[in-house]
C-alpha cells in the first residue's frame, strides 16, 4: 500500500510511539540504517539529514575500501544528505511494531547521488517511463535456514547439510513442529511488512526455501526485496535460526537463485511483449529486448554476480554462456508465455546474493538497450533436450569476478547505462571484494596441499 506523505505525517505525529526506523541499502544489498525519536524523524522527513557516506565506502564485513575515490579515510568519511520515502511507510512487526522508512543518497541541491543503488534503479525506470515504457518486475528469491549454534554453522560439517533441518527438499510440505511456527510467522509477517508474497516453498537441498514476490512496478519489488533478506535474517535468529542467502553455501547442493520476472507494458494497459500472431507469440519489442540481455550480460555480470561466491553457482548450474529458450529453466533466459496477463521473460542469471535494486537495474537497461538500438536475435533459442549453447559461436561469461569486473570497467555500454561515476566506483569494490579473497588460505588449500607438498 502506498501512503500519502501527508497522513503519515500526521499519523506519526498522533502515535503514541517515541522511535521510527530509517534504512538505506549499500552496495551490497545490506540494509544499514538508524532509530530515530519521532521528533528527530518529523524534522527530518521535512527537510532531510546527515547520514555517514562511508556505507558505501567499506565491503559486507565493514572493512574500509582501500581503493575508491568517493568516500574513505581521506575524505574524513562525511555525512551526505538523504531524503526520505515517506511512501515507504510500513511498521515492523516483529520489532515492537516500529514505523519504518527507506531513504535516498542526494546531493546538496537534492539530485541523485549516482552510486546509491535505490537511484540508480530510479534512474533506468524513468528512462524507459518516457519511452512510454512501463516495467512490471516479479522476483523469487531463496535462502537456506540452519539451527543456529555458534560460528558452527560456517563449518565444512554444515557445508555438507548438518545442523539444517531434514527432509525439506523441492517443494516438501513435511515440516516439524518448530519450523512451521518459523515459516509461518514469517509468512504472516511479511504480509504485515507490506512484503506481499505469492507464496514460499520448498527448494532442492537441506532448509532451502523460495519465496516468489507478485510483479509490480520495479521499485516496490526491489525495496521488498532487500527488506525481505533483512527481515528472514532478523525472524530465523527470533526462533533459533540463522538464514543465509549465500549464492552456493554449500558444493554439495547447487546453490540460491535470485530470479527476475519482466514484462513491459503501454499506458493502456497492454503488455508489449505478447502478440498471438508473431511466432513463439514473441512481439518484436520482446526479441529486441532479449537480444539487449544477450548484448549486455558478459560486460554487466558484477550486477548478477557480485561476489567471488556468485561464480561458484554459475558453474553448478553451467552459466557459462547466455542462453535464451521458451519455458527451458536450463536457459539464461526463460520466455514464458501463454496470454496477454502472463507472458514475460525470467532472467536466471542472479543469485539470492544479487541487489535486488542493481540486479533489477541492469536487466531492465539492457532490454531497453535492445530495444533502443533495435537489436536482432540472431541466436538460436536452446531447445528442449538441450542443456548446452546450440551453436559453437557463443560467447561465454567471465569466469570468476576479476574477469567480470574487467569486463565492466572496460565496458562502454556499462558507462552509457549507468555513467561512469557508478561504473568505476562499483568496479573498484568488487576488484577490492577478489584482492580480499585471494589472501586466504582456504580448507581446500590445507586438505589438499598441507601434507602433499
Amino acid at each position: 500500500m502506498t501512503y500519502k506523505p501527508e497522513d503519515v505525517i500526521k499519523h506519526i505525529r498522533k502515535s503514541e510511539g517515541k522511535k521510527v526506523k530509517v534504512a538505506i541499502t549499500d552496495l551490497d544489498g545490506i540494509v544499514r540504517g538508524k532509530y530515530l525519536s519521532s521528533a528527530r524523524f518529523l524534522t527530518a522527513a521535512e527537510s532531510g539529514m546527515g547520514f555517514c557516506n562511508g556505507i558505501f565506502g567499506w565491503d559486507s564485513a565493514d572493512q574500509p575500501y582501500d581503493n575508491v575515490d568517493f568516500t574513505g579515510i581521506h575524505t574524513g568519511y562525511p555525512d551526505a544528505k538523504i531524503n526520505i520515502d515517506l511512501t515507504t511507510y510500513r511498521v515492523t512487526p516483529w520489532d515492537q511494531k516500529i514505523p519504518f522508512f527507506l531513504a535516498d543518497f542526494v546531493d546538496n541541491n537534492d539530485r541523485p547521488v549516482p552510486i546509491c543503488p535505490r537511484q540508480v534503479l530510479k534512474q533506468i525506470v524513468a528512462q524507459a517511463e518516457i519511452s512510454g515504457l512501463y516495467p512490471k518486475i516479479g522476483m523469487e528469491l531463496e535462502w537456506v535456514t540452519a539451527h543456529k549454534v555458534p560460528l558452527s554453522v560456517l563449518s565444512s560439517e554444515h557445508s555438507q547439510g548438518a545442523g539444517f533441518p531434514p527432509g525439506i527438499f523441492g517443494n516438501s510440505l513435511g515440516l516439524s513442529r518448530e519450523e512451521q511456527t518459523y515459516y509461518q510467522a514469517l509468512y504472516d509477517q511479511m504480509e504485515e511488512f507490506e512484503i506481499p508474497l505469492e507464496g514460499f516453498h520448498a527448494e532442492s537441498g537441506p532448509g532451502v526455501f523460495e519465496a516468489v514476490f507478485a510483479a509490480d512496478n520495479p521499485l516496490d519489488v526491489a525495496d521488498r526485496g532487500v527488506l525481505f533478506k533483512s527481515g528472514v535474517k532478523e525472524i530465523a535468529a527470533q526462533h533459533g535460526f540463522a538464514a543465509s542467502f549465500m549464492a552456493r553455501w554449500s558444493h554439495h547442493y547447487p546453490g540460491l537463485h535470485g530470479h527476475i520476472h519482466q514484462s513491459l507494458w503501454d499506458s493502456e494497459g497492454r503488455n508489449l511483449f505478447f502478440n498471438v500472431a508473431e511466432p513463439a507469440q514473441m512481439t518484436k519489442l520482446l526479441r529486441h529486448y532479449v537480444a539487449g540481455q544477450i548484448r549486455c550480460f558478459p560486460e554487466l555480470l558484477p550486477l548478477y554476480a557480485p561476489t567471488v561466491n556468485s561464480y561458484k553457482r554459475l558453474d553448478a548450474f553451467k552459466h557459462k554462456w547466455v542462453t535464451w529458450g521458451l519455458d527451458h529453466r536450463a536457459a539464461t533466459l526463460r520466455i514464458i508465455g501463454g496470454n496477454q496477463k502472463t507472458t514475460r521473460l525470467e532472467v536466471r542469471l542472479g543469485g539470492a546474493d544479487i541487489n535486488p535494486y542493481l540486479a533489477i537495474a541492469a536487466s531492465l537497461a539492457s532490454g531497453i538497450y535492445g530495444i533502443e538500438n533495435k537489436l536482432e536475435l540472431t541466436q538460436e533459442r536452446l531447445q528442449e533436450a538441450q542443456r548446452k549453447p546450440p551453436s559453437d559461436d557463443i560467447k561465454l561469461l567471465p569466469r570468476n569476478l576479476m574477469e567480470a569486473t574487467e569486463a565492466f570497467y572496460s565496458s562502454q555500454v556499462a558507462r552509457e547505462l549507468f555513467g561512469s561515476v557508478f561504473v568505476e566506483h562499483f568496479a573498484q569494490t568488487r576488484e577490492w571484494e577478489w584482492r580480499e579473497s585471494q589472501k586466504i588460505v582456504t580448507d581446500w588449500e590445507l586438505k589438499r596441499y598441507f601434507l602433499a607438498t
